[in-house]
């Protein structure tokens, strides 16, 4: 066992005890990855930050319920995905979207662009910008899948579908990000 899993394990036994000393390094050391997981869902800075502390609230109280069968990080970044996709759904529900802020917005990008560095950075810019104008499911979906790295099971798992559907949905969320980076290119 590693230097730093055995520092987190002892972290982790702390925190069970109460100690806010513990609680505040296991925070330290996942926050940034946590926002960004949630970011990713919701979309919006203060929800997404609002997502992550509930997470660490939840994950702190039930932090008994952690086996052990997968790295904490893991266990954590479930734990945000879920809250995440839970609170993006209810947001939805709570919110009257008009047509405008569905619709993909393109900004103008006069910047000089560095060769093959400022031309990657630029290409994955406009992937994830072109992403975000799916479809709701499909671009969860791909996010779930391509960026967070959830396989099809754990996909199907938490957007509540079935499998063969998931499989269906990934493959038609990646085909219509491709028809519309074509149409954009």
């Amino acid at each position: 066992m590693s230097h730093k899993k055995e520092h987190t394990d002892q972290l982790l036994e702390w925190c069970k005890e109460g100690k806010q000393g513990a609680q505040l390094e296991i925070y330290n050391r996942y926050y940034k990855a946590m926002y960004n997981t949630a970011y990713r869902i919701v979309k919006h800075t203060a929800e997404a930050e609002d997502v992550m502390q509930e997470s660490f609230l939840n994950a702190f109280t039930k932090l008994h319920t952690f086996k052990g069968e997968v790295t904490f990080g893991a266990w954590l970044k479930r734990i945000v995905v879920n809250n995440s996709i839970y609170h993006y759904r209810k947001q939805q529900k709570n919110m009257a979207v008009g047509l405008d802020e569905m619709l993909y917005k393109v900004e103008d990008n006069d910047a000089v662009v560095s060769e093959n560095n400022g031309y990657t950075e630029l290409k994955a810019q406009k992937v994830m910008e072109t992403m975000n104008s799916l479809k709701d499911n499909y671009r969860v979906s791909l996010t779930l899948h391509l960026v967070e790295g959830y396989d099809y099971e754990e996909v199907s798992e938490i957007m509540n579908i079935s499998y063969a559907n998931c499989r269906t949905m990934i493959s038609r969320a990646k085909e219509s990000l491709r028809s519309k980076m074509t149409l954009n290119a």
